[in-house]
């Protein structure tokens, strides 16, 4: 009897795979790293062939489950895109990651569009999304764009990818198509004046399809994929999240902060969470850098990124901030010029301080986001659903809680992009029309709100100073 979903979720760092039963249970999960590549400051790339081939790995190692898949579930990282050649389905150069930043020169050439840009698309003129890598990998591989026109290349993102690899078709899910700065959210269809301004031929562009628009067979299972959401989407469908009122909040490499309801662009993006069949419009906004700030400070002090949190906790606060735009920083600023600082340290400042800060920062930087997302919909944002591998730490849970002054909802299983991706093809399979969720742990904000906003006020202090450069 077919009564399982596979469902995977190929993210920067790794490729988890999970087999899910129609009773909600995990009965198989594999995890299998992936690399990343910094060749210079600024840019950041992955092997499209190690991908695939980690996926492919993490599904053969789930276990013998011959003929109990129903249906398989994809969640991906989002704006990375790639570049391929369509007769061979060789990836022609590398996958430009996400948090890549070599098209910022670019961004600034085309500054006087960005209010065009974000009109149509819902998304802020930055390299973080797809559009500006797509441009800049053709002008490397097919600089008269005549490959492109002919449709001998093809362009996507992860999802897109790995579909073309894994069933041979050449498609985009709606939701990850709205992170390519390509989409027009209104016409829900690629906008031609956009493709005219990224220099993107349409001819390579893969077709647009629901999120629950099944796939030709998946090679190897012989069953459909029948759900297809980008990450961040995956995990807000798999808190169960339907209708406007919540924000959850994925901790990772980044950090995403999330909610349905239609709002103008601003601080908070507009884009879409999925279709399913119909249109789901969501606010979002993005932080560039989270976790990634936890790892590296961790590979400084020569700690483990637990030991590294739990050094930060166990220290008192200090006057030392940490403001990790290493790449520029994203929400609620989209400053690409911000630079990367510690403020308030001495001689005397020693590992626990800067342990603290970065910790610090992963939640004050998310706090910021949840405040424009207060101002974008009118209305407080009292709880928060999160989710992510750092949330399974209780303390760091508590931690945002407290500088947040709101209650924080932490599902018992944390790896929720997983999961909603395979809810969502579960459902359009037939096992269930929302998979069986599971306890969760509320943690509400134990410190006065003198001394929150006394915290609050001396980061945006730091903050200020970190974007000296671009306000003065």
């Amino acid at each position: 009897m077919a009564d399982i979903v596979v469902a995977v979720d190929q993210g920067t760092s790794s490729t988890k795979a999970v087999a899910v039963s129609v009773s909600g249970e995990v009965v198989a999960d594999v995890t299998v790293p992936v690399g990343i590549a910094h060749p210079s400051p600024g840019r950041v790339e992955q092997d499209a062939e190690e991908l695939v081939t980690s996926v492919v790995t993490a599904l053969g190692r789930l276990g013998q489950l011959d003929g109990r898949v129903a249906a398989v579930g994809l969640s991906t990282q989002r704006e990375s895109a790639l570049v391929w050649e369509r007769s061979t389905g060789k990836p022609l150069g590398p996958m430009l990651g996400w948090q890549d930043r070599r098209t910022a020169g670019r961004a600034r050439a085309l500054s006087g569009e960005a209010g065009r840009v974000r009109s149509v698309t819902g998304l802020p003129l930055d390299p973080m999304f797809s559009a500006l890598k797509i441009g800049w990998l053709l002008d490397e591989i097919d600089p008269d764009r005549r490959r492109s026109r002919a449709g001998e290349l093809a362009v996507g993102t992860v999802d897109s990818w790995l579909l073309a690899r894994l069933t041979g078709e050449h498609r985009i899910e709606l939701g990850n198509a709205a992170r390519t700065q390509l989409l027009s959210l209104d016409a829900g269809d690629w906008d031609a004046g956009l493709l005219e301004l990224f220099g993107i031929p349409e001819a390579v562009l893969p077709r647009l399809t629901a999120s629950d628009e099944p796939t030709a067979l998946v090679d190897g299972l012989g069953v459909p994929v029948t759900g297809v959401l980008g990450d961040s989407h995956a995990a807000l469908y798999g808190h169960g999240i339907r209708e406007a009122g919540s924000v959850k909040v994925t901790l990772g490499t980044g950090s995403s902060v999330m909610g349905l309801g239609d709002v103008v662009p601003g601080a908070m993006a507009r884009t879409i969470a999925w279709a399913a069949p119909d249109v789901a419009l969501a606010f979002e906004g993005n932080i560039l850098s989270s976790g990634s700030t936890l790892v590296w400070l961790s590979h400084v002090l020569g700690l483990s990124t637990g030991e590294l949190i739990a050094l930060g906790l166990d220290s008192p606060d200090s006057p030392v901030d940490l403001v990790p735009a290493v790449a520029g920083l994203g929400a609620p600023w989209w400053d690409p010029g911000a630079q990367a600082i510690i403020t308030g340290f001495d001689l005397g400042t020693g590992r626990s301080a800067l342990a603290r800060a970065a910790v610090d920062a992963v939640v004050l930087q998310i706090e910021d986001v949840l405040e424009a997302a207060d101002t974008a919909t009118g209305e407080r944002v009292g709880t928060v659903h999160v989710d992510g591998g750092p949330a399974g730490n209780d303390r760091l849970v508590q931690h945002l809680a407290d500088l947040t002054g709101r209650t924080v909802v932490r599902p018992a299983a944390t790896g929720l992009s997983a999961l909603g991706a395979a809810s969502l093809a579960g459902a359009r399979a037939g096992l269930w029309e929302s998979l069986p969720g599971g306890a969760t742990r509320t943690f509400g904000p134990t410190t006065t709100s003198t001394i929150v906003k006394a915290r609050r006020d001396r980061w945006r202090g730091a903050v200020e100073r970190a974007r000296y450069q671009t306000v003065s």
